[in-house]
Parts: structure tokens; C-alpha cells; sequence
């Protein structure tokens, strides 16, 4: 039942809420929600260095407000804020909007389910051994305060002939209590070798009742 529904999506309006706030009449509707993945698409291609957490968007009516959550601030800001100025422009041009580009800082990276399955791809994709990747990732995220996690490493492993899943668990991780705040993020590896590899994690932080954006 609980592999059935993401456990982001599940949870909506009652720990978490959307990630891109706005209101659209019918007719505009598919053409911006196309432009909102063309925006997350070029966001996530100047900061790919910087260890994307989440990407929020709020649009008014000629206003467009983005946060961007990242672990390492300063990649993306760049030297002397050349890095955030050059993406804003380019935004701006592109939505023909009044863009305000903002990031921020996530205070515990190791909590971050997308951070950490970007940086499990990462290493596969250097070569380094999954297991290895994997474990060092378990310990990271257990040593930051988290209640559970599960990792699932999917592919080709060890460039061996038939493809296969590695699971690696911790404490516990509920898949269908609401309140319980489970962060969740799939990352793909590729390898030169082994083809494309999947990573699943799924990181539980705990109880919460709220949707308080103060925790991010």
C-alpha cells in the first residue's frame, strides 16, 4: 500500500504543501506548467553544483518569486553574485515576467533526501563502489538526527550481467502514517559502463503536524 503513492505526494496539505503556487484559467494552464519544468530544468542545469534541495515558485499576476534551497549557497550565488544576477536575467527574458531569484541555505543537508541520492549518483558515476557510497551515506544521515531511511540502489551493479536491487535500511521509516515527515527523492546515475543505475532514499525526520516552512 505504501510503495503505491510517493510519500511526498500523500502527505499533501497535511505536513507538506506544493512547490509551485499559482492560479491559472484553463486555457493557460498546460503553457505554465510548461514553462514552471522549463524553469526547474534550466535551475537545476546553472546549479547542479550547488546541491539542489528544492525548488519553490510563486507567481502573481506580472511577479514571479523564486526559492531556491541549496546546500552549498555560495556555488550558487557565485563570485561577487555573478552566478544568481546571470540566471535571473535569463529568466526574466524567458518568462517576460518580473523575476525575484532567492536562495537559501539547507541547514541539514544530510536530511535531504535529494541531496543525498544526487550525491549516491554522483559517486557511482565516478566510479566508486555502491556499497561503499551507500554506506557512507547511511552513517551521514543517521549522525544528523534522522529516525530511519532506506536506500535502494537499482541497475547493473558491479557492471555485473543481470540488473538487480540493493536495499539498505535503518531504524524505521512509516509508509502510511501522515504525520509522520518522510522526505523522499529518485536520482538517476549514468555510467559509462553499467548503463543507468536508479537511486531511491527515503529519509524519516520525525513527526510533524504542520506545513511550517521554518524547517527547511
Amino acid at each position: 500500500m505504501g510503495r503505491k503513492v510517493t510519500p511526498k505526494a500523500i502527505r499533501m496539505g497535511i505536513n507538506r504543501t506544493w512547490d509551485s503556487v499559482w492560479y491559472a484559467p484553463k486555457r493557460n494552464y498546460s503553457k505554465v506548467l510548461a514553462q514552471d519544468l522549463e524553469i526547474r530544468e534550466k535551475i537545476n542545469k546553472s546549479m547542479k553544483d550547488a546541491g539542489i534541495d528544492n525548488i519553490k515558485i510563486n507567481r502573481s499576476l506580472n511577479r514571479m518569486e523564486i526559492l531556491v534551497y541549496v546546500a552549498r549557497p555560495g556555488v550558487a550565488i557565485g563570485r561577487g553574485g555573478e552566478g544568481i544576477d546571470l540566471l535571473q536575467k535569463e529568466l526574466k527574458r524567458f518568462t517576460k515576467m518580473e523575476v525575484e531569484l532567492k536562495v537559501r541555505e539547507v541547514r541539514k543537508a544530510d536530511l535531504s533526501a535529494r541531496i543525498v541520492a544526487r550525491s549516491i549518483a554522483d559517486g557511482i558515476e565516478r566510479r566508486q563502489p555502491s556499497k561503499l557510497v551507500v554506506a557512507s551515506a547511511k552513517e551521514k544521515i543517521m549522525a544528523s538526527g534522522a529516525k530511519g531511511l532506506k536506500i535502494w540502489v537499482s541497475g547493473r551493479i558491479n557492471n555485473a550481467s543481470q540488473a538487480r536491487t540493493v536495499k539498505t535500511t535503518a531504524g524505521s521509516v512509516p509508509a502510511q502514517t501522515l504525520r509522520a515527515d518522510v522526505d523522499y527523492a529518485g536520482e538517476v546515475a549514468k555510467t559509462i559502463d553499467a548503463g543507468l543505475m536508479g537511486i531511491k532514499v527515503w529519509i524519516y525526520r520525525g513527526e510533524k503536524n504542520n506545513m511550517d516552512e521554518s524547517e527547511e
